[in-house]
């Protein structure tokens, strides 16, 4: 008895699921006129099979919150990370070519000046800001944009003057691989508390 009363409740499902991706109803009352006419569904029926729907995960109503991410790695692998990665490739490439693209190889040598130019007045003050206020509701665009640049500004000066006081000095090597040290570190704290954020909320 149980097991056919799952195999309807599965089918209905079914039928609603079908329902859905053919006339995409904008809301849920329209979900519901829809399914009285189409299936000849109570209301208080409809509302239980489109639940149960919900909680499967197999429609989601719009401006309903995601769910938190089951784990750090499930998280790495959502569409909310792409600055992360983004992040990260471009600090990794401008490392690879300004070890890699000679200074007088024309005109490839202009894409190591442009990551150069990211890398250094950019990724350091961006992830540090993402590090520092990891919710979108923290800072706007503009403020993120600004600080970004402004932070970036003073944090290469600061690596440089800590340099100084090394054995390595203030060499193209040492400069690049601190940089990129820092924007990692940055980016994973960063990426980490915006995790923290996502399980909180």
């Amino acid at each position: 008895m149980i097991k056919k009363l799952r195999d309807e409740d599965s089918g209905i499902e079914e039928r609603i699921l079908r329902l859905i991706e053919k006339e995409r109803p904008e809301n849920i009352s329209s979900l519901l006129k829809v399914m009285r006419e189409r299936m000849s569904l109570k209301e208080d029926e409809a509302l239980k099979h489109i639940i149960q729907l919900v909680n499967k995960g197999k429609i989601r109503l719009r401006g309903q919150p995601k769910p938190p991410p089951e784990s750090l790695k499930a998280y790495m692998r959502s569409i909310d990370t792409y600055w992360f990665w983004i992040t990260v490739s471009l600090a990794v490439a401008t490392a690879i070519a300004v070890f890699t693209i000679p200074e007088n190889a024309y005109p490839i040598v202009y894409m190591r000046y442009v990551l150069g130019s990211i890398f250094v007045l950019w990724l350091p003050g961006y992830v540090l800001i993402k590090m520092l206020f990891p919710s979108r509701k923290d800072l706007d665009s503009i403020e993120r944009i600004a600080l970004s640049i402004g932070l970036s500004l003073a944090l290469v000066p600061l690596v440089g003057l800590l340099l100084n006081y090394t054995p390595w000095g203030i060499r193209l090597t040492p400069i690049t691989l601190s940089l990129l040290a820092l924007t990692l570190i940055f980016a994973v704290t960063a990426l980490i508390r915006e995790y923290q954020l996502q399980t909180r909320t």
